[in-house]
This record gives structure tokens, sequence and C-alpha cells, in this order.
């Protein structure tokens, strides 16, 4: 039996069919991108999958279907969300209930806090509420990575991140690659192209297409990159720096590196600019 099954599953509120017969099946060492645009259906289908809605058909998550078994479907599965819950819980106490919940040590959670540059005992006493966007989804992260799991969903996991955790990120998650399955959620399929070896995307409440793509990019790989321009840019050296790069020759050249999984994302930034680009390096660094 597979991981995941689903049988014409549908979904309506109200009127409106938000899901209209979906069929899919996802195997340990699928990594899935989800993507589709705004109102595709693929954040009911999460929820569907997490056991927070009612539904019609067959949706079974290791065997078991996750509304009527929630407490036993989610402790199979960790979650990072798109939108961080509003939660005025203290950190530490997060991290505890969380450990608990899912009968994990939260000195795990924390050590994944601090491979994405996170140290979670010196905020321990800050409100989750009260932390930056990209604090909140560490956090949420390390606590979806910092357990033992056979399914991650994620949707839009990376959003947030800078491009050193974006980089740590991928290497937890080739990790896992293995032994659980994965769930990538992202309005552009760029986002999170060489994270996957499978695409599924939906448009307005199906699924039209559902393929495997080439799996020959390492999750953890980091390329050299150097770009030049025909002149300096203030607006560009703003979108360049925060990739870590460093100015070269008076603003004409940049130097830095990209996570392999990020190349797409990063050329996509340069793209913005293309009429001020002189010329694009990328290569493999032999160490990372």
């Amino acid at each position: 039996m597979s991981l995941i099954q689903l049988q014409q599953v549908t979904k309506r509120f109200r009127r409106h069919q938000v899901l209209k017969g979906i069929d899919l099946a996802i195997e340990r060492g699928d990594r899935v991108a989800l993507v589709g645009s705004n109102g595709a259906g693929k954040t009911t289908l999460i929820r569907c999958l997490l056991g927070e809605y009612n539904h019609g058909g067959t949706l079974l998550v290791g065997g078991l279907e996750p509304r009527s078994h929630r407490t036993e479907v989610l402790g199979r599965v960790g979650f990072v969300p798109q939108i961080s819950p509003p939660l005025k819980m203290p950190v530490g106490q997060l991290i505890q209930f969380a450990a608990g919940v899912c009968d994990s040590d939260p000195e795990r959670m924390k050590a994944v806090a601090g491979d994405l540059g996170l140290d979670a005992d010196a905020i321990r006493h800050q409100p989750f509420n009260r932390l930056s966007g990209g604090m909140k989804q560490k956090l949420l992260i390390a606590i979806a990575l910092g357990r033992d799991c056979e399914l991650l969903v994620l949707d839009e996991p990376a959003a947030n991140l800078d491009p050193e955790a974006r980089h740590r990120f991928f290497g937890l998650l080739a990790e896992r690659k293995e032994k659980a399955a994965m769930i990538i959620s992202s309005h552009r399929l760029d986002e999170v192209a060489s994270l996957v070896n499978r695409v599924v995307e939906m448009d307005q409440g199906r699924i039209v297409l559902d393929d495997q793509v080439a799996d020959d990019v390492s999750m953890t790989s980091v390329l050299r990159s150097r770009v030049t321009l025909v002149r300096p840019s203030e607006a560009f050296a703003r979108a360049i720096r925060q990739w870590g790069f460093e100015e070269r020759d008076d603003g004409l050249a940049w130097e830095g590196k990209v996570a392999g999984p990020d190349r797409l994302r990063f050329l996509g930034v340069l793209s913005r600019y293309a009429a001020l680009l002189r010329g694009i390096h990328l290569e493999e660094a032999e160490n990372g």
C-alpha cells in the first residue's frame, strides 16, 4: 500500500467545489512539488491530508483516515505552514509542547534550529508571535524536522529564509529524502524544482499534471558565482547583498555562493536586471 492514497477526493465549501475528484498515490522517497496558482486547491488538499476537513472520497495516510485518526496521523507528519500561526506561547514552551505531542526530544529540535542559524535557547522566553518572519520559519522547520516522521508537508517552506539558511535547510531535507515522502507546495515551480523528483500540478480543483522529473541536482551542492555589470546599480546591489554576495571592481562585479537547489530562483532574481548584466558565471564548488 502507498504511504498516501487519494481516490476521488472531493471538497465543497457551500456552493463552491474546491476539490473535484483527486486521485493520487505517493510513496516513501517521493519528493512531490505540489504547484498551481492561488485557488487551485493546494492548501485545501493539504488540510484534508492533515485531517482538518471532512471530504468526499477516500484519503489514507499510512493506512489511516486522517480525520478519524488525527492524533495517529499527525504523529507521522512534519508540517511547515506557509503562514505562521499566531501563537503567544514562549519559544521554549512551544518546543517542549511540540516535542511532547510527537514524543520527540526537544534538544533535537533546538539542534535543527541551530543548524538554521537560530539559537532557540537565547530566545526561549520570547513569545512566538513577536519573532521576525525568518525566525518563525526557522523555528517551525526545526519543530518539523527535529523529529522522526514518515511524511513532510511543506507549504512554501523557505519563503522567509536567508540564502545561508536555505542552503542548510536543503541539506536537512537531503538527509530525509530516502526515509520519508515529501510534499512541497509552491506557487512557482522554479522555487522548488531542484528539490523534487515529481511534479503534481493542480488547476481549479483537479490534477492536470503528474510527472517524474530529473533528479540530478544535489540538494547539498553549492555554486560559486560571479556576476558582472555594464554599470553599477544601487538597486541591484541591494538585491544581490541579500544573497550574501560581495562587491568587486567598484560595483561592476559581485561574487558569492548559491545553494545548488536555489539556482533557478537565483537566475530569476538576476533576470529582473537583465539590461544591467554583462556576464554570469556559475560553477560547482568542490567542497561546498
